[in-house]
């Protein structure tokens, strides 16, 4: 089953591709990045887990999560590396 660190490591590794291209932003949407996934179970709602963790100051929702509809989000690059340790 992918879990949300999976949705996190490829949702980082779109921004670290669009940032290496010289891009200030990316558009994510949950169901590209659920579908850009394709092992296990694709669980939209640890989709948008994921990408609602890393929205940060200047991120721009654009479409918000309802009834497992998924959400859009225009996160600005690059980013600042979060420490995950506590």
């Amino acid at each position: 089953m992918v879990s949300i660190d999976h949705f996190r490591q490829e949702l980082l590794a779109q921004m670290s591709r669009a940032a290496a291209q010289g891009r200030m932003d990316i558009l994510v949407n949950s169901g590209e990045l659920c579908r850009s996934m394709r092992k296990g179970d694709l669980r939209m709602s640890t989709c948008c887990d994921a990408m609602q963790e890393e929205i940060r100051a200047g991120d721009v929702l654009l479409v918000e999560r309802t009834d497992g509809a998924g959400m859009t989000v225009r996160y600005l690059l690059p980013r600042a590396v979060k420490s995950r340790l506590g």
